[in-house]
């Protein structure tokens, strides 16, 4: 079933994949990831003005790694807002995307969170480092294929 805005990037020949619609009836579509930041700019000019939420998931050990982005359309006058999720994928040995930042500037930390928990590379990003980690951890935490270090060992080294 293809939803709305689906419809609407069909009918202007843009390439996308329809996933379907969550369990609260918001419509899913996957893009590539070469082509996300046109189709970020042509969402935001379509109306997706509120970037809800940016996250990002390990798909399965040693498989690909999602970028996911919730956006709204606000409009005066509208009691219900139009919602749409992206999912963008990447391979998991060169996890690059193209950063959302310079579309909807509140992406910021959360790219950065996302690339210092699984090591998803944002492109263009301004400020792309480590928020949560220490500059000098190795390594991606929420990968399922990551390994912690034994800390016991660490400090019996000492």
């Amino acid at each position: 079933m293809q939803g709305r805005l689906s419809a609407w990037l069909v009918k202007h020949g843009i390439i996308h994949r329809s996933l379907g619609f969550d369990y609260q009836g918001i419509e899913t579509l996957q893009i590539k990831s070469e082509d996300w930041h046109s189709i970020a700019v042509i969402l935001y000019v379509y109306g997706y003005n509120y970037l809800r939420s940016q996250c990002a998931y390990d798909v399965s050990p040693g498989g690909l790694l999602a970028s996911v982005y919730h956006l709204t359309r606000i409009e005066y006058g509208v009691d219900q807002p139009e919602e749409v999720c992206i999912k963008v994928f990447a391979p998991r040995r060169d996890p690059r995307i193209p950063s959302a930042f310079w579309v909807w500037k509140s992406v910021d930390f959360q790219e950065r969170e996302s690339y210092d928990m699984l090591g998803i590379s944002y492109d263009n990003h301004p400020r792309l480092k480590r928020i949560l980690m220490p500059e000098s951890w190795l390594g991606w935490p929420l990968r399922k294929d990551y390994i912690a270090p034994n800390f016991y060992e660490i400090q019996d080294a000492h």
